[in-house]
């Protein structure tokens, strides 16, 4: 006599049946929603990568209230065969975990550099006074301000931070003093602009700062620099980055090197759009009229 009858088999398939029903009904309700994670991928993207229109500096300095993107440039001093090339911008990074529940997507405390130097969400910074200035003053040299994101997907403003390294907090790769986003606006999310040339620092004190052009970017509780190591990489969920931390890169002369250098970049006010860096660099003996 055989172990199983038919009226098991059709037990079964109805059981199956009304799983399948279950979850059909499931799968239309998170379509109907938005909640599939192929829709909720997509939206982010739509999101994160939008974009962003950069404030146009009229005089060519920063100002409280720009929009700008943050860019380690690319410079020929660099020897390493395994460091990164070309310009790197900062960026926000997702929160993964985010990604699969029904909630909203979250910016997490991590932060990147990428490749991409158009201005999209994750790339695009704000300069936050941090003692009160107006929107719309210039920014100074030695004057504290803030670097605030919303990632593109936030409507709250994430804050660039630091902090000395512990024995558990570090950065993940090269372990120097970690680089952060947070939510909370304190003396560890304040920064302050350098000027390139150590022997003119103090002179240009109390200066504006020039945009497009080469800076430090001081952490103002540690005293160390923001910089890209260039050769410790890290992988996200957009793909493979770059590490950001704070440490003074020093040569020999004790100045600081190319991983240490910014430039605060700017909208390009011309009818092309786009930033400051596309724009094409002035000949230098001028125009030649067309014989």
């Amino acid at each position: 006599m055989a172990a199983y009858g038919r009226g098991v088999m059709i037990g079964n398939w109805l059981e199956d049946q009304h799983e399948q029903e279950e979850l059909l009904r499931d799968f239309v309700s998170k379509r109907e929603k938005g909640q599939l994670l192929i829709q909720r991928l997509a939206k982010l993207e739509e999101n994160v990568l939008k974009k962003v229109q950069l404030s146009v500096s009229i005089d060519g300095l920063v100002h409280f209230g720009d929009t700008v993107m943050v860019m380690n440039p690319d410079t020929k001093s660099s020897e390493g065969k395994d460091e990164a090339r070309g310009d790197l911008t900062l960026a926000a990074d997702m929160e993964e975990i985010s990604l699969y529940s029904d909630d909203p997507p979250q910016i997490s405390r991590g932060l990147t550099a990428v490749r991409s130097v158009d201005p999209v969400g994750r790339n695009s910074f704000c300069i936050v006074s941090a003692d009160g200035s107006a929107v719309g003053e210039p920014l100074r040299f030695g004057q504290n301000f803030l670097l605030g994101t919303t990632g593109g997907i936030s409507d709250k403003m994430f804050y660039l931070g630091s902090d000395h390294k512990t024995f558990i907090a570090y950065a993940k790769k090269s372990r120097l003093q970690p680089v952060f986003l947070t939510g909370e606006d304190s003396y560890l999310t304040c920064w302050r602009a350098a000027f390139l040339d150590p022997q003119l620092r103090l002179e240009y004190e109390g200066f504006p700062v020039p945009a497009n052009t080469k800076i430090l970017i001081t952490h103002c509780y540690t005293n160390r620099h923001l910089a890209i190591p260039r050769n410790f990489c890290l992988w996200s969920y957009f793909g493979k980055e770059c590490e950001v931390v704070c440490h003074n890169y020093l040569d020999s002369h004790k100045v600081e090197e190319y991983k240490n250098y910014w430039e605060i970049i700017t909208g390009n006010p011309g009818d092309e759009g786009g930033t400051m860096i596309d724009r094409p660099k002035p000949h230098p003996e001028g125009y030649k009229k067309n014989e």
